[in-house]
């Protein structure tokens, strides 16, 4: 594997929480070096620069946008774009087109034609990696499971289950004007908190055929999103599965996601792989095992060597893969593991869900990726109790 001679010169755009995480990101490599921060507001590109500043001994220049810094030509190789999720591909195409690589945070957009923008852009400029955040694709245990898939080891998949039990205060969307709102959110708890664990449910059962869903605005007042979704979703290869997520599960719960084969099933909690069982040659007993036969310790995977809960506003951890993924693909010239059209379909899915809910009818992915769902009004219904 080669690397790059010299540090790749990288600008981030937005200074918030999930800026910030990039920072940590950028830092932890010796082949980025961080040339300048981007935010609208100044004294909050300032802040994070003197933070730099007294870590480094090189303070990034900071501009109030990417055409403020490419009229200031500044040459960057990199963007990382940590903006609200309804900037981002206006942003992403800004980047692309400034000869930068780039890395967006999830999710791709809140919009779909938005997306399929984005989408045609890389597309154009095929010698720059564009990737999109799915750091848990990185975690030790979602590897280990999609390996198992990829080589067999599950047999048939038949179905899955996947929740995301979270909890977010009333002062949690009260924090910003853009939180809660279908233009700048694009959506509550799955768009926000749901999204990694739709991703990962997509990585391992492939591709999504049918969605069926509901959702609800239960414990948050003054928002337009949900804040409690279920579904269940059709894949192409005949699985079923039910996706549930929350932020009005008071304390918040771990995310769960199970997969279950003919020949295998995983359970990945909090991000570590609680359980996994591959059928061996000598078969099975007829009646399953009930939840015994787990062959984790065949995989090695503890707190010691990274299979932990990661909290994107608190770790970099998962984001620092993801980022050596990228500059991987950057050396070798290859596509990244996570591609905008990946990205796109996870969108897509996404939207299928809230068409559904919004029209209480079963929507079909293909539909939504050919434009049906885009003038859709998404309105969540107000609780009905008895």
């Amino acid at each position: 594997m080669t690397t790059a001679t010299a540090p790749l010169a990288t600008a981030i755009v937005g200074c918030g929480v999930i800026g910030r995480t990039h920072v940590e990101s950028v830092l932890a490599f010796a082949e980025l070096e961080l040339v300048a921060l981007i935010d609208p507001v100044r004294e909050r590109a300032d802040a994070l620069a003197d933070e730099v500043e007294a870590r480094t001994g090189a303070r990034p220049r900071v501009f109030a946008s990417i055409e403020d810094l490419v009229r200031a030509g500044v040459q960057v190789g990199l963007v990382v774009i940590g903006t609200p999720s309804g900037l981002h591909v206006e942003q992403g195409i800004a980047a692309l087109e400034a000869g930068a690589h780039v890395i967006i945070e999830k999710p791709l957009d809140v919009d779909l034609v938005r997306a399929r923008r984005l989408a045609d852009a890389a597309r154009a400029h095929a010698g720059q990696v564009c990737t999109i955040i799915s750091q848990h694709r990185f975690d030790p245990a979602s590897q280990v499971v999609h390996a198992a898939i990829e080589a067999g080891g599950f047999g048939r998949l038949t179905s899955a289950v996947a929740t995301v039990p979270w909890w977010r205060s009333q002062g949690y969307y009260d924090s910003g004007d853009w939180r809660g709102t279908w233009a700048l959110d694009g959506g509550g708890a799955l768009m926000n908190q749901g999204v990694h664990t739709l991703d990962l449910l997509l990585w391992f059962l492939g591709r999504p055929v049918s969605v069926s869903a509901e959702f609800a605005l239960l414990a948050h007042d003054g928002v337009e999103v949900e804040d409690t979704v279920v579904a269940t979703i059709t894949f192409a290869s005949g699985a079923l599965a039910v996706l549930h997520a929350t932020t009005a599960g008071y304390p918040g719960l771990a995310v769960r996601l199970q997969v279950q084969g003919s020949a295998g099933s995983a359970v990945i909690d909090s991000d570590e792989l609680e359980y996994i069982h591959v059928a061996d040659a000598t078969g099975g007993n007829d009646m399953g095992l009930q939840g015994g036969g787990n062959q984790r310790d065949r995989y090695g995977l503890d707190a010691a060597n990274g299979d932990a809960p990661v909290d994107a506003t608190q770790s970099a951890t998962g984001h620092e893969r993801q980022y050596r993924d990228l500059l991987d693909a950057v050396a070798d010239g290859r596509d990244p593991i996570v591609t905008v059209d990946e990205a796109l379909f996870t969108l897509a899915t996404v939207r299928a869900v809230y068409a559904s809910a919004a029209t209480g009818s079963k929507v079909r992915i293909d539909d939504v990726l050919a434009g049906a769902y885009d003038d859709v009004e998404l309105v969540v219904p107000a609780p009905q109790f008895a």
